[in-house]
Order: structure tokens, then C-alpha cells, then sequence
């Protein structure tokens, strides 16, 4: 529905503007054939590559280019129109403006009658460069309105993750689109995020019904928002854990303190870090001998339940930066937490054949 109505938009608007701008009396058409199969690519796959702005209005103008020059040079038709369009597909890989409608618009320079040719290269310009360009105006208004992507942006899950993650680097799947030997209608970015997406799929499908239960860590180690910052280093060092879930009275979890939110000195500390820390022990409020972990805890926190599939948990930690996620009961209740090393850990004993996920 959105495809459509943005290609009722972008069409109407293209002629409405044509039809203003060349006046009734004008000889030249306020669209042309080749701007329905333009709407097509910039409403309905505006993520293509092959829909992007510098290849519609490359793409176009190189083929109206190309077509007059080869409906002036060639008197037969067929000879101009398989020249211009096999000149067309060249001169566009070459300047990476793929544009599939372009061939039409050269098509169009050698068979589109008297008119037409007329105009002789004014036909670069009048219909074809600024009915681009009202086209793509309208794309741009349209995608923005709706609040849908335009022009494309590669996908910024995309990148972010080594082989340790999914088995193949961004420079494996590069290598191997370029064994292709031919341009796939894809951004590779975009590829390696669905590729991501699917592995982590895949292999959290592999492990049934495995739960947050099944991983977690049952004897988690908590803190109140009111522990002071030194008795939460001394908690970490003692237990030797790189997290302290904050709960309240109920313990229900009110946030979550790292062994880098605590660390101030040392090697541990960064100097932006170091000087945020000082400001806040000015002005936070004291229980004890030294500040409240409230002011240096993350909240608030990601949760899940002991029932949550290890599936969604995966994507958690793999696409959105997670070390450490609190478990809770039916009551919002801190019941355990799950660290990268604890689904590691249950995932490896899960695929042991005979092996207990207890062991």
C-alpha cells in the first residue's frame, strides 16, 4: 500500500509539474513511458541500489544522451535502437549508475516518433532530465513524510561483528560477491545483516526449547541503590564478577553496576571517565564512606524472565551490546542473571550429546 501510494504521488506530481512547466501548447510530453518503471524501483525497492538517486538521474541522462546520438548517426532504427541501449548499459556500469528504466529512455530516443526527434538533444533535458528530477523530488518528499529510509543507508547492525560472532568476516562475504563476476541487486551491507540475522536464527533454533532458566546463574550476587561505591568494588574483587544487578527492598531491579562504571583508578580508568567520577562524588548524596552506587548505576535495565527462549536472548547480546541481563520472576523479582559466558556455557553443554545442562 505504501509502494503504491507513493507512485500515485510521485507520477502525479511528475506531470502535474511537466504540464505547468511546458505549458498546453508544448510539443513535449509530460511524461514519458520510462518514469512508470522508474516509480516502480524508487517506491516499491527503494532500498535497491539500482533505486538510488544518482542512478535514476545518471542512469537517465547518459541514456537520453546516448539514444539522440544514436537516432542522429544511425537512419535505421533497429541498428540506433540495439546501439543505444547495449552503449547505455556500458557507459552506466562505468559510471555506476545501473538504472534498469534507462534502457527504455534510450529506447524511446530512437522510437519515439516525430516528436521526439524534434527535439533532438533538447529531449535530454526537458522531459527526461527534469522528469528525473521531479521523480526523485517526490521519492524524497514521500519517504520522508512516511518515515521509510530514502536514499538507502546500510543497515548499522552490519559491521559490527567479527568471525568469533558468525563464522565469516566482511571481508570473506566481499571477496565472494566479487567472485560473482556480475552485480547482484543488493547493498552488501545490507546482505551481511540478513546473513547475521539468519545465522543467529538458525542457531538458536538448533537448541529447541532452551530457556533463560537452563543458563542463568541462580545465586546472583546483588546490591541495594544505597551500597557504597567502595563496598561494590570489594563485592566484585571478592566474588570475582564483572557485575552487581541494584535492587530495591522487594528486589525488584532498579539497575545494574560493571566493573568499568566502578572503576576509577588505575589502568582501569579513563580520563573522561576519572573526571565524571570526581564531580559526582561532590554532589551525590554519602551513605557511609563513600557515594551511593545510584549515581553510577546504568538504569534502567534490560530484563528478561526465566521462561524468555535462549533464541531471544541471543539477539540481546549479539545485537545490541548486552554483557550481563538480569532474570526475573512471575513478580518482578531479581531470580538470577545471565552473562555471555553462562549462554556460552549452556549453549556448549545443550550440544553435548548425554550431558546434562545441571553439569
Amino acid at each position: 500500500m505504501r509502494a503504491s501510494a507513493g507512485a500515485l504521488f510521485g507520477v502525479a506530481l511528475t506531470g502535474s509539474l511537466a504540464h505547468w512547466l511546458f505549458g498546453s501548447a508544448s510539443t513535449t510530453p509530460y511524461l514519458i513511458a520510462p518514469m512508470g518503471a522508474s516509480a516502480v524501483l524508487l517506491f516499491a525497492v527503494p532500498a535497491s541500489p539500482l533505486a538510488q538517486p544518482w542512478s535514476i538521474i545518471g542512469g537517465n541522462l547518459i541514456a537520453a544522451t546516448v539514444g539522440v546520438t544514436s537516432a542522429l548517426l544511425l537512419h535505421n532504427p533497429i541498428a540506433a535502437a540495439a546501439v543505444a541501449i547495449a552503449l547505455t548499459i556500458a557507459v552506466m556500469f562505468a559510471f555506476r549508475c545501473v538504472h534498469p528504466p534507462s534502457g527504455a529512455v534510450a529506447l524511446t530516443a530512437v522510437v519515439g516518433g516525430p516528436a521526439v526527434h524534434a527535439l533532438g538533444y533538447r529531449f535530454v533535458l526537458e522531459p527526461v532530465a527534469l522528469q528525473s528530477a521531479f521523480l526523485l523530488g517526490a521519492a524524497l518528499i514521500f519517504h520522508t513524510a512516511t518515515g521509510h529510509r530514502y536514499p538507502h543507508r546500510p543497515s548499522k547492525r552490519a559491521g559490527h561483528h567479527g568471525p568469533a560472532q558468525r563464522g565469516f568476516s566482511r571481508a570473506d562475504l566481499e571477496a565472494v560477491l566479487r567472485e560473482q563476476n556480475e552485480m547482484l541487486d543488493v547493498d552488501p551491507a545490507d546482505l551481511e545483516a540478513i546473513l547475521r540475522a539468519t545465522e543467529i536464527r538458525a542457531y538458536a533454533r538448533t537448541f529447541g526449547e532452551l530457556t533463560c532458566a537452563d543458563v542463568m546463574t541462580h545465586d546472583v550476587v546483588s546490591i541495594s541503590p544505597d551500597t557504597t561505591v567502595r563496598d561494590a568494588r570489594r563485592l566484585l574483587r571478592r566474588h570475582d564478577i564483572k557485575a552487581l544487578p541494584v535492587v530495591d527492598a522487594q528486589r525488584h531491579v532498579k539497575g545494574i553496576v560493571t566493573r568499568t562504571d566502578l572503576a576509577d583508578t588505575g589502568r582501569d580508568a579513563w580520563p573522561g571517565r576519572l573526571l565524571f567520577t570526581r564531580i559526582a562524588r561532590r554532589f551525590a548524596p554519602r551513605t557511609g564512606t563513600g557515594e551511593a552506587v545510584r549515581t553510577l548505576m546504568s538504569a534502567p535495565v534490560r530484563t528478561v524472565t526465566a521462561t524468555t527462549p535462549v533464541a531471544e536472548l541471543m539477539s540481546i547480546f549479539a545485537g545490541r551490546g548486552h554483557h550481563h541481563v538480569p532474570v526475573v520472576d512471575a513478580q518482578k523479582r531479581l531470580a538470577g542473571i545471565v552473562t555471555q559466558a553462562d549462554l556460552i556455557s549452556g549453549l556448549y553443554r545443550q550440544s553435548q550429546p548425554g550431558r546434562p545442562l545441571t553439569a
